[in-house]
This record gives C-alpha cells, sequence and structure tokens, in this order.
C-alpha cells in the first residue's frame, strides 16, 4: 500500500473500533439491567451489531482485498443504519433534561431515567457515525479501485487491499522503492505503467519516484554506487 494509504486505513479502524467499542460496553450495561424480560429485542440488537463489527474489522485488517472489503463495509454500515433509526425511533425526541428525577424500570429495581436517556443518546449519535464513516469508506474504496485500474491493475479487486494506491501515488509505493537483478528494464523518465519490456543491466537499479500533482510515478534506471 502507499504510505498515506496505509496511515488512512489504520485511521479509519481506529474510529470504528473505538466507537463500536464504546457501543458495545453501553449494550452490555443494559443487558445486565434489562434482560432477559425488559428491552430483549433492541438489547440483543445493540450487543450482536458493535460485536460482529469489531470481529469483522479484526480480520479484515490483516486478510482483505477489495472484493472482500466492499461488501463487508455495505453490511456493516446497514447494520449501523438500522441500529441508528432504531435508537432514534426510541429515544430521539426525548429531552434528557427533563427527565431529572424520574426512574426507567430495570429487572431488579430501577434507574434513572435521565442516565438511560443520556447513554441511549450516545448509542443514537455513535450509531449515525459509524453509518456515515462505513459509507465513506465504501465510496473511497471504489475510487481508489478505479485509480488503480488507471494505472493498469486491472485485477485489482483481488489483489491484496494493501495494493491500492492514493491520490497522487502508485500502487504499491513505499516512498522509495528500489529493486535489484535480473528485472526489466524502464527507460529513465517513462510514465510507470507504460513500461517496455527489457532486461535489466547489472550494475543497475530502478528508482521509481512519484509523480507530482496527480501526474504518473516515473521510474529512472540509476548506476548501482
Amino acid at each position: 500500500m502507499t504510505v498515506r494509504f496505509g496511515n488512512y486505513r489504520v485511521g479509519f479502524y481506529t474510529a470504528v473500533f473505538l466507537l463500536s467499542a464504546t457501543v458495545l460496553g453501553l449494550a452490555a450495561h443494559f443487558a445486565n439491567l434489562f434482560l432477559p424480560r425488559l428491552h430483549p429485542e433492541f438489547t440483543i440488537f445493540s450487543l450482536v451489531v458493535p460485536s460482529l463489527t469489531l470481529l469483522v474489522f479484526l480480520v479484515s485488517i490483516q486478510w482483505a482485498q477489495p472484493r472482500t472489503e466492499a461488501p463487508m463495509l455495505f453490511v456493516v454500515g446497514t447494520l449501523w443504519l438500522a441500529m441508528g433509526a432504531w435508537s432514534t425511533d426510541i429515544i430521539g425526541t426525548v429531552q434528557c433534561d427533563g427527565l431529572a428525577g424520574q426512574r426507567t424500570a430495570t429487572k431488579n429495581g430501577g434507574m434513572s431515567a435521565q442516565v438511560f436517556c443520556h447513554e441511549m443518546k450516545v448509542i443514537q449519535a455513535f450509531s449515525w457515525m459509524l453509518f456515515c464513516i462505513n459509507v465513506l469508506g465504501l465510496l473511497f474504496l471504489f475510487r481508489l479501485v478505479n485509480l488503480a485500474q488507471t494505472y493498469g491493475r486491472f485485477d485489482i479487486w483481488r489483489e491484496p487491499i494493501r495494493e491500492l494506491p492514493w491520490f497522487g501515488e502508485a500502487p504499491g509505493f513505499y516512498n522509495t522503492h528500489t529493486q535489484q537483478g535480473p528485472m526489466m528494464q524502464y527507460p529513465a523518465g517513462y510514465p510507470y505503467g507504460q513500461q517496455p519490456m527489457g532486461a535489466m543491466h547489472p550494475g543497475r537499479t530502478i528508482v521509481i519516484q512519484p509523480g507530482v500533482n496527480g501526474q504518473p510515478a516515473t521510474v529512472t534506471t540509476v548506476p548501482m554506487p
């Protein structure tokens, strides 16, 4: 992967992990207060969605291809959409400040209705945030796949996701990349992705440099020191 794509993907996954873990913690708190008799449908659903999100993202962070990441983001985003809509239906119009001194029934008695309202508001907000994050991730994935295909990586859907480029950086580019040995030789200044076939001369090194302002990277051959 490119350096920037790798950093942004780690940041994307970190945000999903933190938000999902927060929702899961609140859902576990509700499960302890309400299950099995009170609010079972929403409580169980609020446990399943963040748990599934954490599981699939943990697997995907190491073993992913664009063709597996895309449906994963779609399904997870749909689940968070349902979670956000359901929590909005429960608590969306309620003003928590007006519930001071009131109680909400639990399986062992009651809890502050205001505390319950605030915790539901957090679940509601984080659910919508996770939905938006997954939608943006899916859109960026399609854009980067299209960008990789313009570099000639037509099978990028089946390649490891780390091979995706970033804007202004070629696929698989790691700042400065050199290779030695009997490989293809690229004439100096020839655009990356349009190289003719040729034999690598002994004693020379291929240097790939990023393009400027979105231009394709260039490949040059230089004598080895």
